[in-house]
């Protein structure tokens, strides 16, 4: 009887010591494959009509007002495999002097820091580029 409950004692331990790794090795491979999502976004808003530009820096998920547009970034990553690391944004901007319901965000999209043409801003007045993302 003693021998029974002492293999019964060692497959518990197995199978702990299975479950256990099986834990942590799906945590550390999950952790790997997480994208990091940065805090803050650094934007250039060049104004056509006075071809002034400005550098702004945007917390992500806080709206932030410039003249008269609201900005929003909602995420922020840097790719880690590449040596030189894409830069992309998931940006939402409205026009605060526009009251068409219809039409609430004049931009709801992501953007590229290395090619802005993919996915363009299109605004009579300002021009936005994505510059940089960090923590």
């Amino acid at each position: 009887m003693l021998q029974i409950k002492n293999i019964l004692l060692g497959k518990a331990k197995v199978f702990i010591l299975v479950f256990f790794s099986y834990y942590f090795f799906m945590i550390n491979s999950l952790s790997e494959n997480k994208s990091l999502t940065e805090n803050y976004a650094v934007l250039i808003i060049l104004d056509k009509v006075n071809s002034q530009s400005d550098i702004i820096e945007i917390e992500v998920g806080k709206e932030y007002k410039f003249k008269n547009l609201s900005l929003n970034i909602l995420k922020c990553n840097n790719s880690k495999f590449d040596d030189d690391p894409e830069v992309t944004a998931y940006m939402q901007v409205r026009d605060t002097v526009n009251k068409d319901d219809n039409k609430v965000f004049i931009f709801n999209d992501w953007t590229f820091a290395s090619s802005p043409s993919i996915r363009p801003f299109d605004h009579p007045v300002y021009d936005i580029w994505l510059k940089k993302c960090y923590s």
